[in-house]
């Protein structure tokens, strides 16, 4: 009992202590500190909201003549847009996929982005990385052979960038133009671009770290590369942009 009556004693003592502290602070110095609290609680929560709210941004990518801004339209309204010419700029918009459009209920938007495929301009999907929620890389299945490597480099910069690293963004490969009878099967253009991928974690990882621009490298040590090594999760499908074929693709998104 003696115990607890010292600590009471000592809880009034500080409590004393605290009360004559604060009624020696001027007003609005103590206002200000009030407020500041208020302001830096206030900021933490907005900022946690922020941080759980989902972004919507899916981003479509690929070489050149891949089928990216046909996939865009045919998506969008329905329409492939034939006679579009290559993008020069990133085609974007939100909105709500053609093919669900009819359907009842609250469906939420996309916010799709189709990011221009030629070498030079393939810094502007740095631009959108931040805000992406998952990633569509889209390949010419009737044209792959010629353009396995370059596709194969892409995908490899793409899969090593620290955004989608560490943010583990889904990637979908894409095999475009799937309908047509030379076209190549996803299996076959997956392992042909797992092989190549391969290829290019031996050479870059031969290089010195200062010379190479990845910031980060993808596979098990001592085991053949294989897109489920990969950080993010990386699925495989089919679709034909002419023909309105993508329930593989929206299935993903």
């Amino acid at each position: 009992m003696e115990n607890l009556e010292d600590l009471k004693i000592m809880a009034e003592q500080w409590s004393n202590q605290g009360i004559e502290y604060l009624q020696k602070i001027p007003p609005f110095q103590l206002y200000a500190a009030i407020g500041l609290m208020l302001l830096t609680t206030i900021l933490l929560i907005s900022f946690r909201l922020v941080r759980r709210t989902k972004s919507n941004t899916v981003l479509l990518s690929g070489l050149t003549g891949s089928g990216k801004t046909v996939l865009f339209y045919q998506l969008r309204d329905g329409s492939s847009h034939q006679g579009t010419v290559t993008s020069m700029e990133p085609n974007e918009g939100t909105f709500v996929f053609h093919a669900e459009s009819a359907k009842k209920g609250k469906i939420k938007p996309v916010h799709l982005v189709d990011v221009p495929g030629h070498s030079r301009l393939r810094p502007k999907l740095e631009e959108f990385l931040p805000q992406a929620a998952a990633i569509v890389f889209v390949v010419d299945a009737l044209e792959f052979l010629p353009n396995c490597r370059a596709a194969s480099e892409y995908l490899y910069d793409i899969l090593t960038n620290a955004n989608i690293v560490k943010k583990k963004i889904p990637v979908l490969l894409c095999c475009n133009k799937t309908d047509k009878l030379t076209a190549h099967t996803k299996e076959f253009i997956r392992k042909q671009m797992e092989k190549e991928i391969e290829k290019l974690r031996v050479s870059r990882s031969a290089v010195s770290t200062a010379d190479v621009a990845n910031d980060f490298s993808i596979g098990i040590e001592g085991e053949v590369f294989s897109f489920s090594h990969c950080c993010n999760k990386v699925t495989v499908a089919e679709a034909s942009g002419l023909n309105g074929d993508t329930v593989q693709v929206q299935d993903f998104i």
